[in-house]
């Protein structure tokens, strides 16, 4: 912790705060640490239960995925509330629990929209990765109802998970870019030159190109 507590620097903090997360550590810094330390799950769990955002991260980076019950990682994810720990959480570790698919189920579902943002993340990855186990066109229902209204966190996330049906389907790409244009979703989010809008016709249509180029 003191190590952690050394390396915060001020103006990483502030850039930080504006996206909602509380801590003033270099991620390159903080791999470095990680990369040190090694796998220690039992140091990951104490460094989780400071509470402490920048130890909340190098938990997650040290800790043994596989190792975690099913209830720890669900009582985990209700206990991230900054973006970073929470994409951190179901990037790293829940993507690869064996209760991945029961957790997703559970968190798609939730009232939560934090929660449930999360289990918008690993239903985005089963689009990739594992189509069959999802309704897809039940998900444009859900998008295209739901979407425009929703709580930013989960905004994204079904956002997400629109432009990714539409990149890997081809048979509902034309839903897809449809829904995003009627919707309008981020259809005015600044984008930094050379960077993708999140607008997902917009972002469908490079990711196609850019398989096409291939």
């Amino acid at each position: 912790m003191a190590e952690l507590a050394a390396l915060d620097d001020p103006k990483a903090r502030a850039v930080n705060e504006k996206h909602g997360d509380d801590h003033g550590v270099n991620l390159s810094k903080l791999r470095a640490l990680a990369k040190r330390l090694k796998t220690q799950q039992e140091l990951a769990r104490r460094l989780w239960n400071t509470g402490d955002t920048a130890a909340r991260l190098l938990a997650l980076l040290i800790c043994r995925p596989k190792a975690f019950e099913r209830d720890e990682l669900d009582v985990m994810l209700r206990e991230a509330r900054t973006p970073k720990v929470h994409d951190w959480l179901v990037n790293y570790v829940v993507k690869k629990s064996p209760h991945s698919e029961e957790l997703r189920l559970a968190w798609f579902v939730d009232p939560d929209p934090v929660v449930a943002s999360a289990g918008w993340a690993l239903t985005t990855e089963r689009v990739a990765k594992k189509p069959e186990v999802l309704d897809l066109v039940g998900l444009l229902d859900v998008i295209e109802a739901e979407m425009k209204d929703a709580p930013v966190r989960l905004q994204w996330a079904m956002n997400h998970c629109l432009a990714q049906i539409g990149i890997e389907h081809t048979e509902h790409r034309t839903r897809a870019m449809d829904i995003g244009e009627r919707l309008e979703v981020l259809k005015d989010y600044p984008t930094s030159p050379g960077c993708t809008s999140p607008f997902a016709p917009v972002w469908i249509t490079e990711m196609v190109r850019r398989q096409n180029d291939k």
